[in-house]
C-alpha cells in the first residue's frame, strides 16, 4: 500500500485524488492533507480521512485553526516551510501536488530533492522554473507524472518511444467557455460567465486561463520541459468535445492519440498508480452514442494569450515567469471584479514589454521576476 499527500486537497483536483484514494483504498493510504486557508474544507477532511498530518499554507489560518482544536489528533504544519516538509515527509511514498499558482515550486523542488513519486498537476512551477526542475530530476530519484489530461496524454502515448522518432505533440483545448463568444461581447462579460466552462470542472483561476486560452499556451511551456521538446514541434488545436486529450505525430507520419472520458479521476488514477494500470469503475467511452470529433485552428487574434505563451517559451529566461506572474496577478483582478475580462491579456502584454530578461537564470533571479511582475501587474490594476 501506498501512502500519499496531496497538497492542495481542497481544490478541485485534490478532491476528486481524494475520490480515488477512497475507491481503490486498498491500493492507497492518505497521510497528508493541504489547504491554503480552506480550514473548514480541512476540518472534514481531517474527520473523514484522518491523516497523520495537514498542513495549512496560510500561516495566520494555520494559528486560528489549532487554537480552534479541530485537528482530532492530526498533526497541523503551517507556511511554505510546512508544504516543503510534507512534501518530503519520509513516509510519504507520492506526492499529489494540486496547488495552484506559482507557490506549487517549493513543495514539487522538495519532492524531488527527496526522490519522491511526483503527481504534479500544476503548470505554473515548470513554467517558472522548468530548466531548475528538469536538472534537479536528473540528479535525484523522483520520477514525475503530470497529471493534466493534456500532459498525461502525451506521457501514455510517448511511454516507451525514443523522442527522437517524434515529429510533433499536439496540445488539444476545448476552447473553454469563450469561444463561440463574440468579440465584441468580450467587454461585457462578468466572472460568472467566464466560469461557465462547457466540458470541465475545474478551479476559478483554470477556468478564466481555459477562457483566455492563457492555460494551453502555460501547457505549451509545461510540456517542453516535460518531454524535452523544441516550441516549435508543440502545436495547440481546438477540440471543442475533449475526448481526445492529446495526440503525438512520428516521424512515419503515423499519429498516437489517447482518448477518454472528461473526467480527471482518469490521469490522477493513471498517476497514482503507474506503471500499473487499475480497473476503471465506469468511466468507459461508449464509441456507438459518440458525437463527431471535431478540430480547428486556435485564434489567436481573438485570443492573443496563447501567442504570448509560445514568446515567452522562445525567449526562455525569465520571462515565463513574468508571464505567469502577470497573469496570476490580471486573473484574480477580474475575478475581484478590479478590471474586465479585456484587460487581462492587455496586462500581461505591457509588463512582458517592460521586462528586461535575465537569460539561464538561477532560483533567486526567477523569484524577483516574479515578485517584479506581480508589483507591476497590482499598480495597473489599481490605475483601472
Amino acid at each position: 500500500m501506498k501512502k500519499v499527500a496531496i497538497l492542495g486537497s481542497s481544490g478541485s483536483v485534490g478532491r476528486t485524488a481524494l475520490k480515488v484514494i477512497k475507491q481503490y483504498s486498498k491500493e492507497f493510504k492518505l497521510e497528508v492533507l493541504s489547504v491554503n486557508n480552506n480550514t473548514a474544507g480541512l476540518a472534514a477532511q481531517i474527520a473523514e480521512y484522518r491523516p497523520a498530518k495537514a498542513v495549512i499554507g496560510d500561516a495566520r489560518a494555520g494559528n486560528n485553526f489549532v487554537l480552534s482544536k479541530r485537528s482530532s489528533g492530526t498533526k497541523i504544519l503551517r507556511g511554505i516551510e510546512g508544504l516543503e516538509a510534507a512534501a518530503s515527509d519520509k513516509d510519504v511514498d507520492i506526492v499529489v501536488i494540486a496547488i495552484s499558482g506559482s507557490i506549487a515550486l517549493y513543495p514539487l523542488l522538495a519532492a524531488i530533492k527527496a526522490g519522491k513519486k511526483i503527481a504534479l498537476a500544476n503548470k505554473e512551477a515548470l513554467v517558472m522554473a522548468g530548466n531548475i526542475i528538469m536538472r534537479s530530476l536528473q540528479s535525484s530519484q523522483a520520477r514525475l507524472i503530470p497529471v493534466d489530461s493534456e500532459q498525461s496524454a502525451i506521457f501514455q502515448c510517448l511511454e516507451g518511444r525514443e523522442n527522437s522518432q517524434v515529429r510533433r505533440l499536439y496540445l488539444t483545448a476545448s476552447g473553454g467557455a469563450l469561444y463561440d463568444v463574440p468579440l465584441k461581447d468580450f467587454r461585457s462579460l462578468r466572472p460568472e460567465q467566464v466560469l461557465k466552462h462547457p466540458r470541465w470542472n475545474m478551479g476559478r483561476k483554470i477556468t478564466v486561463d481555459s477562457a483566455t486560452l492563457m492555460n494551453k499556451g502555460l501547457e505549451v511551456i509545461e510540456a517542453r520541459w516535460l518531454f524535452d521538446t523544441e516550441v516549435s514541434k508543440i502545436k495547440v488545436v481546438i477540440h471543442r468535445q475533449a475526448i481526445i486529450h492529446s495526440m503525438v505525430e512520428f516521424i512515419d507520419g503515423v499519429v498516437l492519440a489517447q482518448l477518454g472520458a472528461t473526467d480527471m479521476s482518469l490521469p490522477i488514477q493513471y498517476a497514482l498508480s503507474y506503471p500499473r494500470r487499475l480497473e476503471n469503475r465506469g468511466h468507459y467511452l461508449d464509441f456507438e452514442r459518440l458525437e463527431s470529433l471535431t478540430f480547428s485552428k486556435a485564434d489567436t487574434g481573438k485570443f492573443p494569450c496563447l501567442d504570448f505563451a509560445y514568446q515567452a517559451a522562445q525567449a526562455a529566461g525569465t520571462l515565463p515567469a513574468v508571464m505567469n506572474a502577470a497573469n496570476e496577478e490580471a486573473v484574480r483582478g477580474f475575478l475581484d471584479g478590479g478590471i474586465g475580462f479585456v484587460k487581462i491579456p492587455k496586462i500581461i502584454e505591457k509588463i512582458m514589454a517592460r521586462h528586461k530578461s535575465v537569460s539561464n537564470p538561477d532560483l533567486g533571479e526567477i523569484l524577483e521576476a516574479d515578485k517584479w511582475a506581480r508589483e507591476e501587474a497590482q499598480r495597473l490594476i489599481e490605475k483601472e
